[in-house]
């Protein structure tokens, strides 16, 4: 009991302590708009303010600005106008209702100064110290004024804007002003730079965090940088006195302590006399023989105590790290010495509740435990640089990061040009590495992303500067796309051109990989904004959707699909278009782990994305949320530190012919595998096993390519048309992937049958038969009009059609409902797979806008949610007093190749003979006729001009 009431005083003797060294300025503060940007003429910090405003926090938070209208001059391209002219959308141009397509809406924004003002009361514990402003992350430039006095401005996207205002204040009460400015010219970094667009934070005006003020000794600690060298079992540490006119004395120690097995490490002293006082001093910290090491298996971290002492003044800092290296090896990341390959997600700075990211450390330890559920090891941080507790948290979590400078100097900047921003860049990095150096996960840096301009030649000097400076961590350019040049001076690529799937144009596999792509590179590329695969919009995310951002973009498409007769499509469409895109991500990755020498991915991205269109790329939602259509244990089958891979040249086969597949492992674990049993086995959809066995048991290394056997399974005893599923796993490890492959009658036989007239248009002889109640099977082609404005292709929409204007393709997919009888020999999901490549890979399509509100095809077509127009590849219907269905799938050509196609065929000529043809729809001939002879408008039929053009410019 006496040892828990002496633990209770000295808790509080300490938070005493800290409160006459801190005094939190967290609360009411008076405040004024200066929309006409005349306070500093007119003295607005001699003058009391209007209103009233707590921080910390943004203008949005509070409700302070102005709604949203079509005249709203936004921070940020457009490329799609066609929402200001489309008749369909008026009703979210009403004023009252204003919503967009492009991005979340704001239920309040305001881009300009704005003025903050409270007192301040100084202790008189104070006098003779240094008093420090310190304001955590403001939103862009802030100035300072005390008692009327202007201290300064500062600018940093990055990092804290710290103020000293020693000679300003005295102890007693003095006021404190505060004018925020957000107009992007306040940083210059470009207007879609994710630090500042509306495309995703959104561009606020307030200060988030921390603020306070605190105090120093004048004699302090003005940086301390840690420098691991584990290799030699010490820490190199550099610290930065202010302050000092004599002799000092320094003192180090450190402890682990957030590991199962505690570390200390002994305290070391070293005086400097007058004569060894420098700008930098270092000191050489003895971690001994158990220091503990961190990576993404073992985030262990170390808390150093530095304390300066002089005379009779002293300043004790404390300062978080790892002991790790981060290195490059020819063509590959090497952690502590261990090859690494990085499992990346790009994060931009989507955080819909508060428009801003956050700044608590659990939050952010929520999003990275997510990601590693997920298999993912790293994050790109898009043209921004996360506030501290990011770094904290993916310390704490084990994740490799890369901030970048907070830029996308594109559009409306370039760089090299001798622009601001060539200059800000570079300081703004500066202050990236001294305020955020010493966390461990810091372990890459770029300037930012996809610049213009002269800026090969920028960053190749940025690269070299910060080679020389800072071997904490490694460095490349900028994060590029795939029509950027080479970056010379790069110590690592991140560039586009190297990723995707080929099944535009070829069927799929799983024997190619990117090696051909890499063979003249030389340093380790990571592949930039991997995937990119879109998901239909989840509408049941609206009601989330309860901070800053509303989800307006989504209530829009919602209404299209209403409106184009498909109320209640939107969970079905999601879930289809969702195993489409799961599809996708899993052969692209793996496509990725079959390449030699390919050092990681950085996927755009596991989470949603809400500007630029509206780009629904993430199998989670914005909010890390999963959607339901695959979870983090299928993800990881394919995504992991160990990933089974199988290469095989098809997935569909005839039943004369013997599945064959090499089997690999790519193997990124802490430690090799020792004597790794690697097995298999095969099954159908219920479960019955037809195969398994041993493929091979043998030590794995670290790396990829890691060949283990074959599988030869003939396939001559399937007794009919079937899917099929491989697993592979090694034994005793949760390392398991899956594939299914498709089995089909090595023969087909189309009884002749008169009573179904085959044809490819709706001729007299289709017209006569349907008159007189016969059935009829058109297999329209390419004959359709009415949809061929409609670009399907088997992968779904890339980023999404509105901010590459209507780019193809623009379908995600199909729906089906699989239990239809038409399907009762053609094994099919709800949603596209493998097989269906052969048969949906740019088969033209039908449109129904005009088949009625009901009506329904039997193999859907999933439209671009910008448009959400009723389409399909095949249909049935009562026509006349006759049957009819009509499809626009290629079900004759090749048969003796196309067995896909064949089968189809046979399931539905079977179907059409059986006693289940019975449609339950009836759509009149004309309606029929049309699809050969209607034509529909442009889908940027209402698009005239870029809103970058249309909007007024900003004063």
């Amino acid at each position: 009991m006496r040892k828990h009431i002496f633990v209770f005083y000295l808790l509080l003797i300490t938070q005493l302590l800290h409160a006459q060294n801190v005094i939190d300025l967290a609360g009411e503060w008076s405040f004024q708009i200066d929309k006409e940007n005349k306070g500093i003429d007119e003295k607005w910090y001699a003058h009391p303010l209007n209103d009233k405003i707590n921080l910390p926090g943004s203008m949005p938070e509070k409700l302070k600005g102005e709604r949203p209208s079509l005249q709203t001059q936004w921070t940020g391209s457009l490329y799609d106008s066609s929402f200001y002219y489309n008749p369909e959308l008026e009703m979210f141009r009403r004023t009252g209702n204003v919503k967009f397509p492009f991005f979340l809406t704001p239920e309040r924004r305001y881009v300009g100064a704005a003025w903050y003002k409270r007192e301040i009361h100084i202790p008189s514990s104070w006098k003779g110290k240094r008093v420090i402003l310190f304001l955590e992350r403001p939103h862009i430039e802030t100035t300072v004024w005390i008692n009327n006095q202007r201290i300064g401005s500062q600018n940093s996207l990055s990092t804290p804007h710290e103020y000293d205002i020693t000679a300003a204040v005295r102890p007693g009460t003095s006021t404190l002003t505060l004018r925020i400015d957000n107009h992007d010219s306040c940083a210059k970094v470009g207007q879609n730079s994710h630090s500042i667009t509306d495309h995703t934070q959104g561009n606020w005006n307030g200060v988030v965090g921390r603020m306070y003020l605190y105090v120093l000794p004048e004699i302090s600690f003005k940086d301390i940088q840690v420098f691991p060298e584990p290799d030699k079992q010490q820490a190199r540490v550099r610290m930065v006195i202010q302050g000092h006119k004599s002799p000092v004395q320094l003192s180090l120690k450190a402890e682990s302590f957030n590991s199962g097995i505690p570390h200390h490490v002994p305290e070391i002293t070293q005086a400097f006399s007058k004569n060894d006082l420098k700008d930098t001093l270092e000191m050489v910290l003895p971690m001994g023989k158990d220091v503990q090491l961190w990576d993404e298996f073992h985030p262990t971290l170390y808390k150093l105590t530095a304390t300066l002492t002089q005379a009779n003044q002293s300043d004790t800092r404390e300062v978080e790290f790892g002991m790790r290296t981060f290195t490059i090896q020819g063509r590959w990341f090497y952690v502590n010495g261990r090859k690494t390959m990085l499992r990346g997600t790009v994060e931009n700075c989507d955080f819909p509740l508060t428009g801003y990211p956050p700044m608590d450390v659990e939050s952010w330890e929520r999003v990275f435990r997510i990601c590693r559920n997920y298999g993912l090891n790293h994050m790109r941080f898009h043209s921004y640089c996360p506030p501290e507790a990011a770094f904290k948290a993916a310390d704490r979590v084990g994740f490799y990061l890369q901030p970048e400078g907070p830029s996308w100097p594109n559009h409306d900047v370039r760089l090299g040009q001798g622009q601001y921003i060539d200059k800000y860049l570079l300081e703004e990095t500066i202050r990236m590495t001294q305020r955020y150096g010493n966390y461990a996960s810091f372990c890459m840096l770029a300037c930012g992303n996809e610049p213009s301009g002269g800026w090969v030649p920028w960053v190749s000097r940025f690269v070299d500067y910060w080679k020389a400076k800072d071997s904490r961590r490694v460095y490349t350019g900028a994060s590029v796309g795939g029509g950027w040049a080479w970056q010379p001076k790069s110590q690592y690529h991140v560039k586009a051109g190297v990723r995707g799937l080929n099944w535009k144009s070829k069927r799929p596999e799983t024997m190619t990989d990117f090696r051909e792509y890499l063979d003249t590179v030389k340093q380790p590329f990571v592949s930039h904004e991997t995937g990119q695969w879109c998901v239909f919009p989840n509408f049941n995310e609206i009601k989330k959707y309860t901070g800053v951002n509303k989800a307006g973009n989504f209530e829009i498409f919602q209404h299209l699909l209403h409106t184009h007769g498909m109320e209640g499509k939107g969970q079905d469409f999601m879930m289809a278009s969702g195993k489409l895109q799961a599809l996708c991500y899993k052969h692209e990755i793996e496509r990725t782990l079959r390449t030699p020498d390919y050092a990681g991915f950085q996927l755009l991205a596991l989470n949603d994305y809400s500007g630029q269109g509206t780009a629904l790329v993430g199998i989670l939602d914005v909010f890390f949320e999963e959607k339901g259509y695959i979870n983090a244990e299928e993800w990881r089958r394919f995504c992991a530190p160990t990933v089974p891979l199988l290469r095989t040249e098809k997935f569909v086969y005839t039943t004369n012919e013997t599945f064959h597949a090499n089997i690999e492992i790519a193997h990124f674990g802490a430690e090799p595998l020792q004597a790794a049993k690697v097995c298999y086995r095969i099954t159908d959809a219920y479960g019955k096993v037809y195969s398994h066995g041993v493929i091979g048991q043998t030590d794995i290394p670290i790396g990829n390519l890691n060949h283990i056997g074959q599988v030869d399974f003939p396939l001559k005893d399937i007794p009919s048309a079937m899917k099929l599923n491989i697993e592979v796993q090694v034994e005793g490890t949760d390392a398991v992937n899956d594939w299914d492959f498709w089995v089909y009658p090595e023969s087909v036989d189309f009884a002749s049958d008169e009573t179904i007239y085959q044809t490819d248009t709706l001729d007299n002889k289709a017209r006569k038969i349907l008159e007189k109640g016969g059935k009829v099977l058109i297999k329209a082609g390419k004959k359709v009009t009415y949809g061929k404005e409609v670009v399907q292709y088997f992968t779904p929409v890339f980023w999404n059609t509105s901010w590459f204007k209507m780019r193809p393709p623009h379908t995600t997919g199909i729906l089906l409902n699989p239990h239809h009888p038409l399907f009762q020999k053609f094994p099919t999901e709800y949603h596209s797979n493998l097989q269906w490549w052969e048969l949906l890979n740019r088969a033209p399509i039908m449109q129904f806008s005009d088949f009625g509100k009901d009506f329904q095809p039997l193999i859907q077509s999933i439209d671009t949610w910008f448009i959400s127009r009723k389409i399909g590849v095949l249909f049935e219907a009562n026509v006349l007093n006759g049957k009819l269905i009509m499809t626009t799938l290629d079900l004759d050509s090749a048969p003796e190749k196309r067995i896909v196609a064949r089968q189809l065929k046979k399931s539905i000529l079977d179907y059409m003979n059986s006693d289940d043809f019975h449609p339950e729809q009836r759509v009149e001939i004309q309606q029929v006729q049309e699809l050969f002879t209607k034509v529909a408008g442009s889908p940027m039929l209402y698009t005239k001009d870029s809103p970058d053009e249309l909007k007024p410019k900003i004063k």
